[in-house]
């Protein structure tokens, strides 16, 4: 059998690729940094949409920047953080999202601003894309654990 048609084998190939000539015991110390600065990179997320859904619903068409997230992550300190600080913060921001998201009439969700990359986006798309960005991240975190576990 080929390795392009085993998954098994791309899945290693694809592992062994990432780590390259890295020292593979130097990266798996850094593994808990990154998750917590993963966890930072969820809280970002929530707070650029608080921000731009209040905009949506406050302005007529306002401008919604972007942001580069790896530069979020690195001058916010994530790597030194209290992970169970930044899941309170999290919590309390999401509450924050949905308890608005309630409260908004279904008309006003319809309203939109315009993303500096993305071009026009609604109310309603920009809450349903964060509930995406939440679920790439946790099938990311499933994968890992399974590949972690050694389950296909």
């Amino acid at each position: 059998m080929s390795d392009e048609l085993d998954p098994g084998r791309a899945y290693q190939a694809q592992l062994l690729a990432l780590v390259g000539d890295d020292d593979p015991a130097e990266i798996q110390l850094r593994t808990p940094v990154s998750l917590v600065e993963l966890l930072g990179h969820l809280v970002d997320a929530e707070l650029v949409s608080f921000t731009r859904l209040r905009w949506i619903l406050a302005q007529d068409q306002p401008p919604l920047p972007g942001y580069e997230q790896d530069d979020w992550v690195r001058v916010s300190g994530y790597a030194e953080a209290d992970p169970a600080q930044l899941i309170d913060l999290f919590e309390a921001v999401q509450r924050a999202n949905l308890d608005l998201w309630r409260r908004t009439p279904a008309a006003d969700r319809a309203r939109f601003g315009l993303h500096a990359e993305r071009g026009p986006e609604s109310y309603e798309l920009t809450f349903k894309l964060l509930a995406g960005h939440d679920l790439l991240h946790l099938e990311q975190a499933r994968q890992t654990i399974d590949a972690v576990k050694g389950q296909p």
